[in-house]
């Protein structure tokens, strides 16, 4: 009797404390609806409000109407698979030779991605101005989609070279048996059991392509190709700020995202513990 209490205590208070994160994690998004719903004198008024004005869905409907918001997610959208792309493209084979092969400048190779970490995106706007200007890959997506690439890149490598690590070489000799080559092996046997860890790193990709802002504001002066991060930012004013449409811009904004990562949540964390770990 007594154990069958401390067990029910015990999985209220489980239970409790998930509900208390769950809260934490989704007030801002409710604070935000809220926001956007209700007019100034509400938000500043002595009383503020705790629940949202349905009425004032409206400012929603005004965003989607806006073609240049529309233009701003779609330019976050395609920056950000831009980025996802290019960086599972290169980041796979380079693992796997960091993995798999031995040769000249390998640790100088690992060195360098490591490196590559320790310097912020603002240090490194100026010299990468300088070349993307010489490239002419100013106001250019492909240009930010390159620069957004060589940052997150070092990072994606390094967790799918920790998760390949943890794949035994036998299955490695017995395709190469089977007359696979390394690039065959690569896709047919490498791919198939590090796919959660790659679903991961592209997660990792398309986050910091979608959220980027130094670059963005650096690079893309064309307002045409600015993306949200971008727009977002010009709402804020130094006389006034239209809090209404900075929430539901911001609410949009983050919805496609955080979709994202409900979807592939499951391989999200067992792509990052087996790319976290060395077998």
């Amino acid at each position: 009797m007594r154990h069958g209490i401390k067990h029910r205590m015990g999985l209220t208070g489980a239970v409790t404390v998930v509900l208390a994160l769950v809260g934490l994690a989704v007030f801002p998004f409710y604070w935000m609806l809220v926001t956007a719903t209700r007019t100034d004198d509400e938000l500043f008024g002595d009383r503020p409000p705790l629940l949202p004005d349905l009425s004032g869905l409206s400012t929603f409907a005004d965003v989607f109407s806006d073609t240049t918001v529309v233009g701003w997610l779609t330019n976050s959208a395609m920056i950000a698979a831009g980025t996802t792309l290019l960086t599972m493209i290169l980041a796979v084979p380079i693992a796997y030779a960091m993995s798999r092969f031995s040769f000249r400048g390998k640790v100088l190779v690992g060195i360098g991605l490591l490196v590559t970490q320790m310097l912020p995106e603002a240090v490194l706007v100026v010299p990468l101005l300088s070349v993307f200007k010489t490239l002419d890959l100013l106001d250019s997506r492909s240009g930010l989609v390159l620069g957004n690439t060589a940052f997150v890149l070092p990072v994606v490598t390094w967790i799918l070279k920790n998760a390949i690590d943890t794949v035994p070489r036998d299955l490695d000799n017995a395709a190469k048996i089977d007359g696979c080559s390394p690039v065959s092996t690569l896709w047919r046997v490498i791919v198939p059991i590090v796919a959660p860890t790659m679903a991961a790193g592209a997660v990792i990709a398309f986050f910091h392509g979608w959220n980027e802002y130094i670059f963005a504001v650096s690079f893309l002066t064309d307002p045409g190709l600015q993306p949200m991060s971008v727009g977002l930012a010009g709402f804020i004013g130094e006389i006034s700020t239209p809090v209404q449409t900075v929430m539901s811009v911001g609410m949009i904004y983050t919805l496609p995202a955080v979709a994202l990562y409900l979807l592939l949540q499951r391989y999200i964390v067992s792509g990052m513990a087996a790319g976290s770990v060395k077998g």
